[in-house]
């Protein structure tokens, strides 16, 4: 069992409701259609997630490596990235991806919850 997050370059959307009107579009365009060469934008913060997390799991402990698929580059087209993780450790790491979105001047898109990404209360937790 996985858990998703996607995230792309654009304006922050009002509400929930039209992150997920966006995302669908996103995902259509990005995922679903023909992939593209990442943005510099999405490029960075995959480098960064990829600085935080390894992306290779040791043979003897298959939870160093939050990242469900690999190479994490290869899910990035365009100026969107979707990105599955183990469940294991969704929580950590999806907060904490969230945040580095942000960081980046990114939207996180949440379509588990439906839901921008960070929330509030992730936002000021400690990292």
């Amino acid at each position: 069992m996985s858990y998703d997050l996607a995230v792309w370059e654009g304006e922050q959307p009002a509400d929930d409701a039209a992150a997920g009107e966006v995302y669908d579009q996103f995902y259509d365009t990005y995922m679903d259609g023909e992939e593209q060469v990442p943005t510099p934008r999405i490029r960075a913060y995959v480098l960064a997630l990829l600085a935080r997390w390894a992306e290779e799991l040791p043979d003897d402990d298959e939870d160093v490596s939050p990242w469900s698929a690999s190479p994490l580059m290869d899910e990035a087209s365009g100026p969107m990235v979707y990105f599955t993780m183990r469940y294991s450790m969704c929580e950590e790491v999806s907060a904490e991806a969230a945040r580095m979105a942000a960081a980046h001047g990114l939207v996180c898109y949440d379509p588990q919850w439906e839901r921008l990404r960070p929330t509030a209360d992730e936002r000021t937790a400690c990292h």
